[in-house]
């Protein structure tokens, strides 16, 4: 560990927008926002207009004049196609335990977030945080406030998750949830992690167990780490980055390797001021 005096207290700071632009992104997240609130709004529809609008903003491809859809070619019906989640199959619908009432619900939410992380859009820190924050709190079982999650963020069911509060995710981490994952307040879990919430049965894969996997308040989950399913991370625990959690982890230690062991007491000390994150909720 690199010694204290190599560390400067550097909060997150806020990076300011032109006020139109601003005004823009706000007026489309809550337009988004007030539609998913409407118990009568069709999400498959909402989930096709709105990838129809970020993919083709001059329109879908449209066949010759005088001619039907079945004019064009087909790898641009295809691609037609791919805009309504009733039209692509995701692997969870494969799964036998899939509560199919509820992944239908978020499905096409899921596959909004997912597009919209591999269109221009997706890598734009200040829109995607609020867009998937609003989707979040429709997908999961629970989603707490200012929850953050960046790019390519993986889910597997999506309504297995609870989330407290000022939980951030950060980019291209895989949150399977097939048989549930909590995380507590305040807790972060770096770019490539894994969390894994079933295994298979080494003599045949088709013997699952999907046993509940808990991520504590404040742990925190290092780069490229992978947590294994059944664990519980303690509170204010800690993973190194690369290890391979196989077993529970101790409150307040850092624990690194494959299989990870506790290998340090985090240290204690005077507390920083509370900061605030720049894409807080208001």
């Amino acid at each position: 560990m690199p010694p204290a005096s190599d560390y400067r207290f550097r909060p997150l700071r806020r990076v300011p927008l032109g006020e139109d632009q601003e005004r823009r992104y706000d007026r489309w997240l809550a337009g988004l926002d007030e539609e998913l609130s409407r118990p009568d709004t069709d999400r498959n529809e909402l989930c096709r207009r709105i990838l129809e609008e970020i993919y083709f903003p001059g329109g879908l491809p449209t066949p010759p004049a005088g001619h039907g859809p079945d004019a064009l070619p087909p790898t641009a019906r295809i691609l037609r196609d791919q805009l309504d989640p009733r039209n692509v199959t995701l692997e969870p619908e494969y799964y036998r335990e899939t509560d199919l009432e509820r992944y239908y619900r978020v499905k096409p939410l899921i596959w909004l977030w997912e597009m919209f992380d591999k269109s221009p859009l997706g890598e734009n820190v200040h829109l995607g945080v609020k867009f998937r924050r609003i989707l979040a709190r429709r997908i999961f079982a629970r989603c707490g406030r200012n929850f953050k999650a960046f790019h390519f963020v993986k889910l597997s069911f999506g309504y297995g998750l609870e989330v407290g509060d000022d939980v951030v995710v950060h980019r291209h981490v895989l949150l399977d949830d097939r048989g549930g994952i909590r995380i507590g307040d305040g807790a972060s879990i770096s770019d490539f992690a894994n969390v894994y919430s079933h295994g298979h049965h080494i003599h045949d894969a088709r013997d699952v167990r999907t046993p509940r996997t808990v991520i504590g308040e404040g742990v925190r989950i290092a780069y490229h780490a992978t947590v294994l399913a059944g664990v519980t991370l303690a509170p204010d625990s800690m993973v190194g980055a690369g290890a391979l959690v196989t077993r529970d982890t101790e409150p307040g230690t850092v624990h690194v390797g494959v299989p990870a062991r506790p290998a340090t007491r985090k240290p204690g000390g005077a507390r920083r001021p509370p900061t605030r994150d720049p894409l807080a909720e208001a």
